[in-house]
């Protein structure tokens, strides 16, 4: 089976497998999230639009806050 896209082509980006990660699962809560408060319904899944954005060099890890908050 073939993953589109390409883990090295991704890897380019975010060197880091598990940075890489975080920053495809930040970036798809805020997918998420935008839609929800726009009312839009997404043609795809957030998580595959989040991936395609760092496959297209659009995210890597610069600038994004990857600490872990918790709730109480």
């Amino acid at each position: 089976m073939m993953l589109y896209p390409a883990m090295n082509k991704l890897k380019s980006h975010i060197p880091n497998r598990y940075m890489l990660v975080n920053v495809v699962a930040l970036r798809a809560r805020q997918i998420a999230d935008d839609a929800e408060e726009a009312g839009i319904q997404l043609e795809e899944k957030p998580v595959t639009l989040a991936i395609h954005e760092v496959a297209d060099g659009k995210i890597d890890a610069s600038g994004m806050d990857l600490t872990i908050s918790v709730d109480n």
